[in-house]
């Protein structure tokens, strides 16, 4: 596969990616190198990531425990002061290996420390690969909202290397699979039909699908670095999705839900909310829920859930002078953002997906 050129780097697929490390580490004075792993990664994907450095700075390894509750300032706290220890200055280089979390936080940490270090993204699950690694949003959760402190600042480059989704167990996989679907339903019709019949999927060409959804994202962010404008339409499924992954990371007597699986039913909610507004056709709207659904368990909501889930809704980054703002599609493969939607319409929008 050819590189895909994003806003101010470059994206490298598979085994050619590794000699345009190597070929960065060569050119670039850096005075040390930093892997960030977690807990999982530094088991399964690390060794065989070694395998292909051919450097002689001196690396150092850096872990933090597994799952989304570890996104948080107190690991970056941590990880700044090993950083700080170990030597690392102006000149350290820092490699993101692992999924979204490890990329989202070892990206705002990179950011950050001494005003900003160079780092390169190696996203190791499909979610981060389509989607967490690529755009240069960085960051961190605060308590239970997700991704309230950050920065966006791009890496010198990302490298998406397939190889490790044979490290991911099928939850986690499906969980990426919620990200290329949105491509799709937001931005390519035909890729979004790809979809309609799983069992008639070539997943030979897996690679393929993957590089389209890379593309699709890359496409909108290079148009909108910002999320000023368009780039709002990568957040269809999160407003809400968002929200119900929070609050189910919140409560005790809730299961974790993993990203993917709150931002498919964030998908089949907004979905039936741009049916309400008459912006898709009802067949659409079934199409989408129909679909998404035979892909992901439904998650089991309780009447008194509603409440604090559309409270939440309040912290969602769009929001503007304490307006609720979705992003919706207008038809498959098209979306409007800036839409203002009422309690009421939400509400409904839980009540179907439960039927």
């Amino acid at each position: 596969m050819t590189s895909i050129q994003a806003n101010g780097y470059p994206i490298y697929f598979n085994e050619k990616g590794y000699e345009f490390l190597n070929l960065h580490l060569k050119e670039n004075k850096y005075s040390n190198l930093f892997i960030i792993v977690d807990s999982r990664t530094n088991e399964l994907c690390l060794p065989q990531f070694l395998g292909y450095l051919e450097t002689e700075l001196i690396i150092e390894i850096i872990e933090f425990d597994a799952g989304e509750a570890n996104k948080n300032i107190e690991t970056c706290i941590q990880i700044w002061k090993v950083l700080t220890e170990l030597g690392a200055d102006r000149k350290t280089l820092i490699i993101n290996l692992g999924g979204g979390v490890v990329t989202d936080l070892g990206g705002f940490v990179a950011s950050t420390f001494k005003r900003g270090v160079d780092f390169i993204n190696v996203p190791t699950t499909l979610l981060a690969m389509v989607d967490a690694s690529v755009g240069g949003k960085n960051g961190v959760d605060l308590g239970n909202l997700k991704n309230q402190i950050g920065v966006i600042n791009v890496p010198k480059m990302v490298l998406i290397d397939t190889n490790y989704l044979e490290t991911l167990p099928k939850n986690e996989m499906r969980s990426g699979l919620a990200e290329m679907l949105k491509h799709g339903l937001i931005y390519d019709k035909n890729e979004w039909e790809k979809f309609l019949d799983l069992k008639g999927l070539d997943f030979a060409d897996f690679d393929g699908f993957i590089y389209r959804s890379v593309s699709i994202k890359n496409e909108i962010v290079i148009q909108d670095p910002t999320e000023k404008n368009i780039r709002k339409a990568l957040n269809f499924g999160h407003t809400l999705g968002h929200a119900v992954e929070s609050y189910f990371l919140e409560h005790e007597n809730k299961t974790t839900l993993l990203h993917g699986e709150a931002i498919a039913a964030g998908m089949i909610l907004e979905s039936f909310i741009s049916k309400g507004k008459n912006l898709i056709t009802t067949a659409e709207y079934l199409q989408i829920k129909s679909t998404i659904k035979s892909i992901f368990e439904d998650i089991q909501f309780e009447e008194n859930d509603l409440k604090p889930i559309i409270e939440l809704l309040i912290h969602d980054k769009k929001n503007e002078y304490g307006s609720i703002q979705f992003a919706l599609l207008d038809g498959i493969g098209k979306i409007k953002i800036n839409q203002e939607v009422d309690n009421q319409l939400i509400e409904k929008a839980f009540e179907d997906y439960k039927s």
